[in-house]
């Protein structure tokens, strides 16, 4: 994966962007000559450039705030501008969306106020029992046709979803709980480039991938998992926060819909709760679009602000994040003493290092890790306590370097005999690496993991030896 190629759709970085930094050179007109012309940009320039446009009045280089909720009209049904409410729309977030849907490759891209809501719509628009929206367009070629005939014409009644196993937690209860209850069946499957065919019924409307996969980084094959599900008429949403747009673009590899909770690392700060979802077919953006505004979980123009200046950095924060995952990782392997076992796909030791290779940017691992602690669960627990540049906390993807026990924490709501059917035991241990400098945090980590161990086996000790005296 190179940045030598500009997708067609990566044009949409022009609008209401660079284009637009001088008078005329916003024009729709000068705009369209402006794509014409465009050249390939690399991802650190488009993260920088795209959606961000220079005031054409004051020349002012960062954008605005739009606070007002609603746009004046120069007569009865004809606003000034493209704006009329915001819930609609809004210049921030349009900004946003345009600048998402360049670094996807993506031709559309959609906000939401949370990466659970962009969840909930793509599962209420392509997936419910019955159809939400405007219609899919059976004219759009041969796989459309087929992806049309899956979300609008099968039987009514349950509906189904084959989702891979180790979902996160939030997933897994909107699918189990809330999907559920309006008629969608879920399969889970831990191997779905294996059996997917399998599960496929005539009811069978999205295949859901997470790649890596939350919080035992498994990887999807997404092109083989694409092939199999376009040819039975199944389109494929693919979550790929734990990547970034940075390190793997699954619309180019067969996904129909890309889809981040903007949280983690596209805002990358830990200061916004937001969530998109991109993709290249007009239908399908149609139809969630709809529902974006119909169901009006959108984000505010503040959080969409804050999110695109993040997201101006993310090249150079998920290069970093994964350089420091990769340092904490090899170190972890080689301590057996301590750890059972390291969950890393940029270790060669990975059972899908060569999936990597091949979907990663430069094969490259990402900031996520995830291990268990030889001790146990207990020592899993202390070690989170005992980091002192580790925070303790759920979410991840931010500046900050982050730990948390899922068992207990993220995937607390998932019953154990699932949990430990896909890895995720009571000693496992999540790490979230942010941009410190990697020896702090492999001292860091080391420390806490050999103060944890000791204490706990320590502790064993005593109390066996207790027990032997009576």
């Amino acid at each position: 994966m190179t940045d030598s190629k500009l997708a067609p759709e990566q044009s949409t970085w022009l609008k209401n962007g660079v284009a637009a930094s001088n008078g005329s050179a916003g024009t729709p007109t000068a705009q369209k000559q402006a794509k014409a012309q465009a050249p390939p940009r690399g991802f650190g320039t488009l993260a920088v450039h795209a959606g961000s446009p220079h005031d054409p009045t004051t020349g002012a280089v960062i954008e605005a705030i739009s606070l007002s909720t609603t746009f004046a009209q120069s007569a009865v049904g004809k606003p000034v501008g493209e704006y009329e409410y915001s819930r609609s729309s809004n210049p921030n977030r349009t900004n946003f969306e345009n600048a998402v849907a360049a670094l996807e490759k993506a031709r559309h891209a959609l906000a939401f106020g949370s990466g659970s809501a962009a969840t909930a719509t793509i599962l209420q628009a392509l997936a419910s029992s019955t159809s939400v929206g405007p219609p899919l367009d059976s004219a759009a070629g041969d796989r459309a046709s087929i992806a049309t005939a899956a979300t609008d014409d099968k039987a009514h009644g349950s509906s189904h979803v084959i989702s891979v196993s180790d979902v996160y937690g939030g997933t897994h209860r909107y699918f189990t709980q809330v999907a559920k209850a309006h008629g969608v069946r879920v399969t889970f499957t831990p191997a779905i480039e294996v059996d997917i065919a399998d599960h496929i019924t005539p009811a069978t409307r999205l295949v859901w991938i997470e790649t890596p996969s939350n919080p035992t980084l498994r990887l999807v094959d997404i092109a083989a998992v694409a092939r199999t599900a376009h040819a039975h008429g199944v389109l494929v949403v693919v979550d790929n926060t734990f990547m970034s747009p940075y390190l793997q673009n699954p619309l180019e590899l067969g996904a129909d819909i890309v889809v981040h909770s903007v949280t983690k690392y596209i805002n990358g700060h830990s200061d916004v709760v937001m969530g998109v979802a991109a993709c290249n077919r007009d239908d399908l953006h149609k139809r969630l679009a709809f529902l974006q505004n119909a169901g009006g979980a959108v984000p505010s123009a503040f959080d969409s602000w804050l999110a695109h200046r993040g997201l101006k950095t993310l090249h150079l924060r998920a290069r970093a994040a994964s350089g420091n995952a990769l340092a904490v990782a090899t170190e972890l392997e080689r301590r057996t003493d301590l750890v059972r076992a390291v969950n890393y796909p940029g270790l060669d030791s990975h059972p899908q290092r060569d999936v990597a290779r091949r979907q990663h940017r430069e094969g490259m691992g990402g900031g996520m890790l995830s291990f268990r602690v030889k001790a146990g669960r207990a020592a899993a627990e202390r070690f989170c306590q005992y980091t002192r540049l580790f925070t303790l906390a759920e979410s991840l993807g931010g500046i900050e370097s982050l730990v948390e026990v899922p068992s207990s924490m993220t995937h607390a709501g998932i019953p154990r005999e699932q949990r430990e059917a896909v890895g995720v035991f009571d000693d496992l241990v999540r790490v979230s690496c942010g941009i410190e400098e990697s020896q702090d945090l492999l001292e860091d980590a080391i420390q806490a993991l050999e103060r944890a161990t000791a204490e706990v086996l320590a502790e064993a000790a005593a109390a066996n030896g207790n027990g032997a005296s009576h």
